[in-house]
């Protein structure tokens, strides 16, 4: 007796995500053979996307200092996650997410080591004018008498942290290894070895130099105002590795040109990339282009666990890295 014809396989449907950013492009490789992957950069026409691709997304991969419209979300019927690759989540509105059924991820504390190592490199290098100094040299303008107008060194100075979690953590315990005196503020208090002002202002004026370490969201933009720029003052320094918003990047610069702050080194900015133009004539920065936590020991770790908690969340299984609510 012949054996029955075998009855065809209906083929399973890869779920359908959808990449955010153009920067997210090398991600894609590592999610097609598991998933159908959409990349919103491919449709200008956000209501063509809506109407087609955009209802049958489940997941979003996300870069998370990138607005994500709340209308834009509110009409893909079937999203129910967020991954977002990196540690920060702040174009995401966490709140609304969570009251229409649809979790957020990150890459929490993942980077923290490296953003820290890149915030100590910020502070030598512009407390010890190690960029201005290279520049001069090759410029041609090294003289003797440069000699003989030295900086001060980081032993016995104070270091204020804004913002105590991972990477402000680590930026603490390196910046000690310097013998500099740290303290630090956030709005709420933690267990720390570290000394907490009792107010930003209070750090402020308490700093020789000043890290911004904080998560930005909607409440804090601007918290690093023209006033506490003024309060770090004409011999201090402000180092910026969190995000742009969290600084009045206008007052900042003004006060460079004006020399009511002494120094800057920023890591990140008000619009990125931040147009060449806007630092034209601005003295004593020392600029690197949103680089800080981008690492070839950190990368492969954030996309690992991105890539764990799509898996997860399309098993039904708990995610390895939500969001806090």
């Amino acid at each position: 007796m012949e054996d029955a014809p075998a009855m065809p396989q209906t083929p399973v449907e890869k779920p359908h995500i959808l990449l955010s950013h153009e920067m997210l492009m090398p991600l894609q490789p590592m999610l097609e053979g598991a998933y159908e992957v959409h990349r919103l950069w491919d449709y200008p026409d956000r209501i063509a996307f809506l109407e087609g691709p955009g209802r049958r997304v489940r997941a979003i991969v996300h870069a998370g200092e990138f607005a994500l419209s709340r209308d834009m979300l509110s009409e893909m019927p079937q999203l129910g996650l967020i991954a977002c690759v990196s540690v920060g989540y702040d174009g995401v509105d966490v709140p609304w997410c969570k009251a229409h059924g649809i979790a957020v991820t990150h890459s929490t504390g993942l980077n923290a080591a490296d953003v820290a190592d890149h915030a100590v490199g910020l502070v030598l290098a512009a407390w010890r004018g190690i960029v201005e100094g290279d520049q001069r040299l090759r410029g041609g303008h090294w003289t003797h008498a440069e000699r003989m107008a030295p900086r001060h060194g980081l032993r016995g100075r104070k270091a204020g942290i804004v913002g105590l979690g991972h990477i402000g953590e680590a930026v603490a315990n390196r910046l000690s290894a310097f013998e500099m005196k740290v303290s630090w503020w956030g709005p709420r208090p933690k267990d720390s070895g570290y000394r907490r002002a009792e107010s930003l202002m209070a750090l402020a004026r308490d700093s020789d130099v000043l890290v911004i370490c904080s998560r930005s969201d909607a409440s804090n933009r601007h918290l690093i105002d023209k006033a506490v720029i003024e309060a770090v003052g004409p011999q201090g320094l402000i180092v910026n590795v969190a995000r742009g918003a969290l600084i009045d990047e206008d007052a900042l610069i003004e006060a460079l040109k004006a020399g009511t702050l002494g120094m800057a080194a920023l890591d990140v900015y008000a619009q990125e990339p931040t147009p060449p133009a806007r630092w034209v004539g601005v003295p004593h920065t020392v600029l690197t282009p949103h680089s800080a936590g981008a690492t070839l020991d950190s990368l492969p770790a954030m996309v690992s666990l991105t890539l764990e908690n799509l898996r997860r969340y399309f098993h039904g299984e708990p995610l390895a890295s939500p969001v806090a609510a």
